[in-house]
């Protein structure tokens, strides 16, 4: 009898207990007929897929490329500053006006006028006319360089009008401008261009670095503008840089230079100078020439070679010498003056650079002393800074009056 009790099983569904297979592996369950998979199309060759509306942002990468750095943060655009604000213009600055000649005149000759009546309101502050006064204002005057002669005729002037009475600083500058403007008044001639010579031809003389060339390549542009013909001569062919400076000007101003390369003889250069403006019926010649010390007697001689030449051509010419002063140089234009004018008959004056200087008052000297006609001042590089000379613009500038 077989005693071993019933099993779970077969207590719950009688019969016998069923035989409990291992499971398959895994690869031999699917023992049934799997059905075969539909034909798939060969895949074709790759192309590129067109951007989804919305592509998911990949992480960042290791390294940005610069034109991701670029995209992200644009170079700011000016003009979109002009844009947003049109009054703030930046690519087109507005020049300030243009100021009268007096105004420029006024501020070019303030170191000299500062100078000058500082010196004079100190002599006059709180004190009666007397001697002693009128020899200190005396002393004022020439050291400003306005000589001898101005000095005593102001003084003068004062002492017959104001002896031993309150004289402001005021007072005496009125006496200063009235007295200047009479010895300048006769010496004011404007440069007259006779139509009759044709060329009219014009000698620029002068010291090293008194402005020839430029002054040159100024009245150029004046006579450009009224309607006159120009021709330029690079006369001074020592220095390259004068004969470049000079074919600038003539680009400028439409004026043919005649020119020979530095070291050229300049009274071969002005012969055919001469020569080629008469032949192309030139309203205008100027003649360069080199800066040369008064006291150089062989520089001196070379000058008066090229003035023989040039009246070989005409014996008339030239027509007008201009001698160029440089205000800087004080007490030695008075020399300069004389010495010139003994060798090269000069026959009218040009001032420059009265705006770098205190010493303006030398103009005064030399118009006393020579009598010489001053056709033009300067008192900047501008081709407007070179104007014709007037005795009561000068005088109340330098004065300090209105």
């Amino acid at each position: 009898m077989n005693d071993k009790k019933p099993g779970f099983f077969q207590r719950l569904f009688g019969g016998e207990t069923p035989v409990v297979q291992p499971p398959a592996p895994p690869e031999a369950v699917p023992e049934a007929p799997v059905p075969a998979p539909e034909p798939v199309a060969p895949t074709p060759e790759p192309q590129p897929a067109p951007e989804p509306d919305t592509v998911p942002l990949p992480g960042p990468p290791e390294t940005t490329p610069d034109y991701v750095e670029a995209i992200e943060e644009p170079e700011p655009q000016p003009t979109m500053v002009v844009a947003i604000d049109p009054p703030a213009i930046v690519d087109v600055p507005i020049e300030p006006p243009r100021q009268s000649w007096f105004a420029r005149l006024t501020t070019g000759l303030k170191r000299s006028s500062d100078q000058l009546t500082g010196s004079i309101t100190s002599v006059f502050t709180k004190r009666k006319l007397d001697n002693a006064t009128l020899d200190e204002l005396e002393d004022v005057l020439i050291q400003a360089d306005l000589g001898m002669e101005t000095a005593m005729a102001i003084t003068e002037t004062l002492r017959r009008d104001r002896f031993d009475r309150d004289v402001s600083g005021e007072d005496v500058r009125a006496v200063l401008t009235a007295e200047v403007e009479k010895v300048l008044g006769p010496v004011a001639r404007p440069l007259v261009i006779d139509d009759a010579q044709k060329p009219f031809i014009i000698l620029m003389i002068g010291v090293n670095g008194s402005g020839k060339t430029t002054t040159i390549g100024k009245l150029a542009q004046q006579f450009a503008d009224q309607g006159k013909s120009v021709m330029l001569a690079a006369g001074d062919t020592f220095r390259a840089a004068a004969i470049e400076q000079l074919q600038v000007w003539g680009q400028r101003t439409n004026a043919p230079v005649i020119s020979r390369p530095a070291g050229a003889d300049a009274s071969g250069l002005a012969f055919d100078a001469v020569t080629q403006a008469r032949a192309e019926g030139r309203d205008i010649l100027i003649i360069d020439t080199a800066g040369r010390l008064q006291n150089r007697d062989e520089l001196m001689n070379e000058l008066e070679k090229v003035i023989r030449v040039i009246k070989k051509v005409d014996p008339s010419a030239p027509h007008a010498t201009l001698l160029t002063l440089d205000a800087t140089t004080g007490q030695n234009a008075l020399k300069q003056v004389e010495i010139f004018g003994q060798r090269a008959g000069v026959t009218g004056l040009v001032m420059t650079k009265l705006d770098g200087t205190a010493r303006g008052g030398i103009l005064v000297a030399i118009a006393k002393k020579f009598g010489l006609p001053v056709h033009f001042i300067g008192v900047g590089e501008s081709v407007g800074d070179l104007e014709p000379f007037t005795a009561s613009e000068f005088a109340r500038a330098i004065a300090g009056t209105e």
